[in-house]
């Protein structure tokens, strides 16, 4: 027995036109695709077992591939209370998502172990409203876990290259990341990285601990940490990819405008440097520097208070470290378990300290006590938030990938959530060296800009932050040429408390952006104001066929095909509508999007042949996504 729906439009292999899907209902397997609207009477219905009933035509509206959403929270087991797999899958197939990626972290435990990851499976059997997916963590104590998680199905391994927030995922170093890139060199995996660096000499995120019985934790590079030792020596597959030429001088500082990076250039001394000979041999693109050169986001605040903003340690973790909202959480913030766990959580080693405890306060004020540059700042403004997070965050973070996949080109490297255009140039000549690189953004990157975020309006924090508006039509360009090619929403939800909001303080707030399931309207809204115009075609090749190919699933997800899973969504490019928070499906009813008019809504979601979503019906009556636990492809 089979289904067929069809429709003027239906996009297949890139282009919109008539056509007729046909897929079998027991395996949920596109069977045949007709090119022409066919009518009820017509004898390929016959031909290919589908009774009148199972036969409809929705013209004129538009049938594209279900998108794969490949980075959303879904937070469970553990942090069920900011999501879980019933509510966070029904929102997505709400918006068309038919697959969705789990990231291993806000869950508790995180999926860094092959028992945290039986956990987490038996936590989402059964409430899967899409098929669901799952990516491994990468965390300073689990190297020998990486390759029995690769053979029980995750997708890949993500890890934070700055203090993520939460005490349980620490972050991990560059040479870290070389060891595991050996480990896991000749397997089917991917690693990605949340790329954000606070700069300093030895390019390792800092440590804070209170080693001297001082009033306040002081910074320590992490190669202090026995877990960090760097190798003594490199071996020799990596040696060979090492060398590099100081002919013209291209290395030294005073030259490095000769490279011509535009802002980019501002971090290349600091480098590592095969980089920099790596950026010496790209073509300048002088049409990209000129249209890079744009101002930063108007403040009152003083180059010292941007200076201090920018490399206080107290402020450079992905999520607050201290204050009330870090503390409710990180349920095991102030435990002995966590104040005995060797690792290079940005917090203090010794958690018993009552005089450390005593100084638990937000982070502005722990900041300011050791800088007084930091007097006066106002945390409730988001000009403050962004100078904490300049985009040499991303730049120096990003050169380091660079340095490691130099180092050892056979294992794919992914950065995820890029949100500042300076690290295109380098992304674009990675990827002219052939180096496995790619690199997405995510929809409140290419929809939301710094210009138009109020005073307090805390449930617009993220990290890395939405940034300035030029910025933002940059990374729409560096999309449209090929440079980013996935967009995702990185839904990472929260309890509205977390957000702070009746205070507003953005350095104490805790991030996120609640968007599973938006990023179709939203790209088609913001695309249409483009020349040319966004097309459904792109965006498909963005959110559906990219990002199965970038999970590992492009052998049965990601397009309309022959064999390929019928996991499709229905839209109707017209109808206009107004976000409100009462009205998504998230567990907690909070999102940047709220008020903002969209144009184009799904009107229905069909997962392997199942419509688990229609506007007219709502959800179907149990959820039917399965669990993807198959090795990548």
């Amino acid at each position: 027995m089979s289904r067929a729906i069809c429709s003027t439009n239906v996009l297949v292999e890139g282009v919109v036109g008539p056509a007729t899907v046909f897929y079998l209902i027991n395996s949920g397997k596109i069977l045949h695709i007709e090119p022409s609207v066919l009518l009820p009477e017509d004898r390929l219905l016959a031909t290919f077992d589908v009774n009148p009933g199972h036969f409809r035509d929705v013209s004129p509206l538009v049938i594209m591939p279900g998108l794969v959403d490949a980075h959303v929270h879904l937070n469970e087991p553990g942090r069920t209370e900011w999501e879980g797999f019933d509510t966070g899958t029904r929102a997505a197939a709400a918006g068309g998502v038919t697959t969705v990626i789990d990231m291993p972290l806000n869950a508790i435990p995180p999926t860094t172990t092959v028992a945290n990851f039986n956990l987490k499976i038996d936590a989402a059997r059964g409430k899967t409203w899409v098929d669901v997916g799952f990516w491994g963590g990468i965390v300073p104590s689990n190297l020998e876990d990486l390759v029995p998680l690769i053979r029980m199905g995750v997708r890949g391994f993500k890890g934070f290259m700055i203090d993520s927030g939460v005490d349980e995922f620490p972050a991990i170093t560059p040479a870290y990341i070389k060891k595991a890139m050996k480990k896991v060199k000749g397997y089917q995996t991917m690693l990605m990285f949340h790329a954000e660096m606070q700069p300093h000499k030895s390019h390792q995120p800092p440590v804070l601990v209170d080693e001297t019985g001082g009033r306040t934790p002081v910074l320590v590079p992490n190669e202090r940490h026995a877990l960090f030792s760097i190798d003594a020596a490199l071996s020799d597959d990596e040696s060979d990819t090492l060398s590099y030429s100081t002919e013209n001088g291209f290395l030294m500082g005073p030259n490095i405008d000769d490279l011509e990076l535009g802002v980019s250039a501002s971090f290349i001394s600091r480098a590592p440097k095969p980089v920099v000979q790596l950026l010496s041999t790209q073509k300048p693109d002088k049409d990209y520097i000129k249209a890079q050169r744009t101002p930063r986001l108007e403040s009152n605040l003083t180059e010292a208070q941007l200076t201090a903003l920018a490399k206080s340690p107290y402020l450079q973790a992905s999520e607050p470290q201290f204050g009330k909202l870090s503390r409710l959480a990180n349920p095991n913030h102030d435990s002995e378990e966590v104040a005995n766990y060797q690792s290079p959580l940005a917090k203090p080693l010794d958690f018993d300290s009552e005089k450390f405890l005593q100084n638990l306060d937000e982070p502005l004020k722990m900041a300011q006590q050791e800088d007084h540059d930091l007097d006066g700042v106002d945390p409730t403004l988001y000009a403050s938030f962004l100078a904490s997070r300049p985009d040499n965050f991303e730049t120096t973070a990003i050169a380091e990938i660079i340095d490691c996949s130099l180092r050892n080109p056979q294992v794919p490297l992914h950065i995820v959530h890029l949100a500042t255009h300076e690290a295109v140039p380098l992304i674009k000549a990675a990827k002219a060296k052939g180096l496995p690189i790619t690199a997405e953004t995510c929809f409140h990157y290419l929809s939301l800009t710094a210009e138009k975020i109020s005073n307090c309006h805390t449930h617009f924090k993220c990290c890395p932050p939405i940034r300035t508006d030029s910025n933002r039509k940059l990374l729409w360009s560096a999309l449209r040429s090929g440079v980013i090619t996935t967009v995702v929403s990185d839904h990472s939800p929260c309890t509205p408390d977390l957000k702070g909001l009746e205070k507003g303080d953005f350095f104490s707030a805790w991030g996120g952006i609640s968007s599973v399931g938006f990023g179709l309207p939203i790209l088609f809204t913001e695309g249409q104001k483009l020349s040319p115009p966004v097309t459904l075609a792109e965006i498909s090749t963005w959110c559906s066929w990219n990002t199965a190919r970038q999970v590992g699933l492009s052998h049965k997800k990601g397009k309309i095909a022959v064999g390929y899973d019928a996991d499709l969504l229905i839209f109707d490019p017209q109808v206009k509508y107004v976000v409100q928070n009462d009205q998504t499906y998230f567990k907690n009813k909070l999102t940047a999007y709220d008020g903002l008019e969209f144009q184009g809504k799904v009107v229905e979601t069909i997962v392997r042949g199942n419509a688990v979503f229609s506007l007219l019906r709502g959800h179907i009556d149990r959820p039917v996504g399965r669990l993807i636990l198959e090795p990548r492809a």
